[in-house]
């Protein structure tokens, strides 16, 4: 899978911009603000919709504009796919496949499958377990675009649920009784167990099936030096590791019921797949608090190696981006990385000094200037 066309409209710095990308390495020189994480950025919202950058769309809209248009031409197996996303801050997007419309824009996930490391990327390991749990839901979908649905739905169970908490929460502080009935708190228990325990079965799938390729990156990443792991922490209780869906919704289902009394003090959902926590470690320590500016950044990399690898192995073959890494690598870790990734079917790489990607990645090069985007090499 390659990306042969990115256009873009009105999106971040761009008034109009169009390139022709090539499948193996393509090299985004240009200073720090010109404009090259906004390309990649443009292409990592196709895959996942949604930016690694910001929580919202619309910093993604020009200044003075209403909307943003992302169009890529995308080639698997020999066949072009044209998928383009109208981004309309506040209002759902619109997507087309193939020049035709498509129902949601969710139903363009798939077409471009692509794993993204960026600088942002450190608080995988640094960050809150909000930040983990993304990057799992992220690659689950990436893996199996139907979990973008589930994900959907119980996102949207949980924030009823803590709306219904909240009232009754407010109502109670206030010792009224208006808003206060929680009658409806079973059927939200029910959907929350449901859709909890399907997508809380595809993580722990995801993490058994992730943890190998997670070690046998950090180990080439940072060539021997120390050893990498992960571990799902459900925010329930299991008497046994299980990836069952029922097992899973009863389990949910009698952890809602231990926990009413302190969701109602509280005002807020207290367990389900929301509170869960990816736990990263080196050697016997965790790795958060303990690890240093390189280990970690050499773990948040192998996190996002490790997926591409996943992938891989799925019989996907995903577009890389490496936005902005080489500069914070040491020459043996660049030299390490490039022989890690010089196979992918495609590989974009951003850089502010075209001498930090080592020369086995040069590839085809493009210079970046503000709102242009010109081939050079």
């Amino acid at each position: 899978m390659y990306v042969h066309r990115l256009e873009l409209v009105d999106f971040r710095s761009y008034e109009r911009v169009a390139v022709d990308l090539q499948p193996g390495a393509n090299v985004l020189i240009g200073a720090n603000g010109v404009g090259k994480t906004n390309l990649v950025e443009a292409l990592g919202y196709v895959a996942t919709l949604d930016s690694h950058r910001v929580a919202t769309d619309a910093p993604l809209v020009r200044m003075g504009a209403s909307s943003a248009v992302i169009r890529c031409a995308v080639v698997h197996d020999g066949r072009e796919l044209l998928v383009e996303l109208e981004i309309v801050p506040g209002r759902a997007n619109r997507a087309r496949l193939g020049r035709s419309p498509a129902r949601r824009a969710r139903d363009v996930l798939g077409a471009l499958r692509l794993v993204l490391f960026a600088p942002e990327d450190l608080e995988l390991v640094r960050g809150d377990p909000a930040e983990r749990r993304r990057y799992l839901d992220d690659l689950l979908v990436n893996r199996q675009p139907r979990y973008a649905g589930v994900r959907a739905d119980y996102e949207r169970v949980v924030k009823q649920r803590n709306a219904l908490l909240r009232t009754a929460y407010l109502a109670r502080k206030t010792g009224g009784s208006r808003g206060g009935d929680l009658g409806t708190l079973a059927v939200w228990d029910t959907h929350l167990a449901q859709h909890g325990a399907e997508l809380l079965a595809g993580r722990l799938e995801l993490v058994a099936a992730l943890t190998p390729h997670v070690a046998k990156a950090y180990d080439a990443v940072a060539a021997g030096r120390g050893a990498a792991g992960i571990a799902y922490r459900p925010s329930i209780e299991l008497a046994e590791p299980t990836t069952d869906r029922a097992t899973l919704a009863e389990a949910l289902t009698t952890a809602l019921a231990a926990s009413r009394t302190a969701e109602i003090e509280r005002g807020t959902t207290l367990v389900g797949p929301h509170r869960d926590e990816l736990a990263l470690s080196l050697g016997p320590l965790p790795a958060k608090g303990y690890a240093s500016h390189g280990e970690s950044w050499s773990f948040a990399l192998a996190l996002r190696l490790a997926g591409y690898d996943l992938l891989r192995a799925d019989g996907i073959e995903p577009v890389l981006v490496l936005d902005d890494v080489f500069a914070e690598l040491d020459t043996g870790r660049r030299e390490r990385l490039a022989e890690l990734v010089g196979g992918a079917s495609q590989l974009l790489v951003t850089c502010a000094v075209d001498d930090d990607v080592p020369a086995a990645l040069r590839g085809t090069r493009y210079q970046v200037g503000e709102g242009t985007v010109r081939r050079v090499g």
